[in-house]
């Protein structure tokens, strides 16, 4: 039986979570919570059923959530309700698009998604509520914090933090070893030296 999946938010990057979460086979996918004007459209085929204030009643109704907001310039509307669900005691799903490598010497945490021909290397370690997005290499020992997103097509290299609710963008490269403070902002394209204001 499928696990019963809310999604929270219902913009650009909720529609490539429905791809990786309809891939993955694991879970069926009962609405969308949006803002209030939504409430009643699509996206894809799947109705926005409510708002950010049916979160507490569907969390009783044991449903499962997964934070589909995207992430780009701050993390705050991401790790704020991923904080509310946590303080509901909810169910928080963790996506694997079937289309990614993930190491059996990684770990990925709770709320995290990976997705479509991403890979994770041995010893790597992703935080909770991350988005690891489609190509992106995150490569041996290095750690993604909480609240972290890694962009199109970056590359994470060996030994590399990137601290909590920080942003990788597209074609980013670190250098091994190399360390963002929190918060960070990797433009895309970049070379990623490291940062000791951290």
């Amino acid at each position: 039986m499928k696990v019963k999946l809310i999604l929270i938010g219902g913009g650009g990057h909720c529609k490539s979570c429905i791809d990786v979460i309809e891939q993955s086979g694991e879970y069926k996918i009962e609405g969308i919570l949006d803002k209030k004007e939504n409430i009643g459209r699509y996206v894809l085929s799947y109705k926005v059923v409510g708002s950010d204030e049916q979160i507490e009643e569907l969390a009783k109704e044991n449903f499962t959530f997964l934070i589909t907001v995207g992430q780009i310039e701050r993390a705050e509307i991401r790790s704020n309700l991923y904080a509310r669900l946590i303080s509901l005691n909810a169910s928080i799903a963790t996506i694997i698009s079937p289309r990614a490598y993930i190491s059996q010497h990684a770990v990925v945490g709770q709320g995290s998604i990976i997705m479509h021909d991403a890979l994770v290397n041995t010893g790597a370690a992703i935080g909770e509520n991350c988005i690891i997005n489609s190509k992106a290499l995150i490569e041996h020992d290095a750690v993604i914090e909480d609240h972290c997103h890694i962009s199109t097509a970056a590359v994470v290299n060996g030994g590399v933090k990137v601290k909590s609710r920080s942003f990788f963008g597209s074609n980013a490269v670190s250098k091994e070893g190399a360390s963002t403070s929190k918060g960070a902002f990797i433009k895309a394209g970049s070379l990623f030296f490291g940062e000791n204001n951290g």
